[in-house]
C-alpha cells in the first residue's frame, strides 16, 4: 500500500512549493446543484487549474458551515445523494485526472457508513485525504486510526484561538497540510481587515514545520487569495464557489456549457492570485 508521505496530494503541494507557487484548494457540495450536474462540475474546476478539490459530503447539521454551503447540503440530500453516491462521484473524476481529490464533511455521516468502510472505500475511490471538522484530533480514535490504516491523509483545523502547544499537536497529527480557519466563524463569514489575519498566519507559520499551511473561509476573489497567500502555503475557496453555482443552475436562460465556462473561469481568476 502507497504510504500515505507519497500521496498525490502530498506531491502536488511539494512541487508548487519547489517552483514558488502557491497552493488553491476548491470546495463544491457533492449532489449540488444536482446529481447529474457535480461530475460536469468537478471538471470544470479541475480545467480552471485547482490544485485540489474538496468534494463536500452533504450533512443536515453542518455546524462550520455558513447559509451557501448549508443550502448546497440541503438541496443535495433533498435531491437524493448519498455517500455512496459521494464515492462514485470521486471514483469517476480520480480515474480521469491527477488532481488531488479530498472529501469534506461531519463525523455523523462517516459513522453512519462505518469508520472503516468509509476510508477503506475512500482510498478505493482514489481519495487523497479527508476533512472533518467536528471530530477530535486523536491519534486514537477510530477515525484517525483507519485514516492511517488505509493511507488517507487527515486534514486537522487551527484557529486564531488555537494555542501554541495545540498547533504544535495539529501539525504533529495532520497529514497532507494544515488548514487555518482565517476567523473565528463559518465559511463565506466575511474576513474583514487582513492585517490581523496575516499576523495570526504568520504566527502559525512559524509553529507548523510537518505540513504545509492553508487558509480558507471567507476568501471570495483572486484579490483575497493573493493576500492570504503571501503568509501562507495556499488558499481554500468554498462559498464563493457554491454561490457562483448555484447561481449559474438557477438561470434557466444560460446554457449548460456557459454555465460550466463560467465556473471555469471564475477558477482559474482565482488561481491567478497564488503566482505571487
Amino acid at each position: 500500500m502507497t504510504s500515505i508521505t507519497e500521496s498525490r496530494l502530498t506531491s502536488r503541494l511539494g512541487a508548487l512549493a519547489e517552483r514558488g507557487e502557491k497552493a488553491l484548494g476548491m470546495f463544491v457540495t457533492s449532489g449540488f446543484p444536482d446529481l447529474d450536474a457535480t461530475s460536469d462540475v468537478l471538471r470544470a474546476i479541475d480545467a480552471g487549474g485547482a490544485d485540489f478539490i474538496e468534494l463536500g459530503m452533504p450533512f443536515s447539521d453542518p455546524l462550520a458551515e455558513g447559509v451557501p454551503i448549508q443550502r448546497s447540503s440541503a438541496r443535495a440530500l433533498a435531491a437524493g445523494v448519498t455517500m455512496e453516491r459521494t464515492l462514485a462521484y470521486a471514483r469517476a473524476f480520480t480515474q480521469d485526472s491527477e488532481t488531488p481529490l479530498l472529501l469534506m464533511g461531519y463525523g455523523n455521516p462517516v459513522m453512519q457508513y462505518g469508520i472503516s468502510n468509509f476510508f477503506r472505500d475512500a482510498r478505493s475511490s482514489g481519495v487523497q485525504g479527508v476533512i472533518l471538522p467536528d471530530v477530535l484530533p486523536d491519534p486514537d480514535s477510530p477515525f484517525f486510526r483507519a485514516a492511517s490504516e488505509y493511507g488517507v491523509n487527515t486534514v486537522c483545523l487551527v484557529s486564531p484561538t488555537t494555542p501554541d502547544a495545540r498547533l504544535d499537536f495539529i501539525d504533529e497529527l495532520s497529514s497532507g497540510f494544515v488548514y487555518a480557519v482565517s476567523v473565528t466563524g463559518v465559511t463565506g463569514t466575511d474576513k474583514g481587515d487582513a492585517d490581523p489575519i496575516l499576523a495570526y498566519l504568520r504566527h502559525v507559520k512559524e509553529r507548523i514545520s510537518r505540513n504545509p499551511l492553508l487558509v480558507g473561509f471567507g476568501i471570495r476573489s483572486a484579490d483575497d487569495v493573493r493576500s492570504m497567500v503571501s503568509a501562507a502555503d495556499g488558499a481554500i475557496v468554498g462559498s464563493a464557489l457554491v454561490d457562483l453555482v448555484g447561481a449559474c443552475w438557477d438561470n434557466d436562460a444560460m446554457p449548460r456549457d456557459e454555465k460550466l465556462a463560467t465556473i471555469e473561469n471564475f477558477v482559474r481568476e482565482l488561481k491567478s492570485g497564488t503566482r505571487v
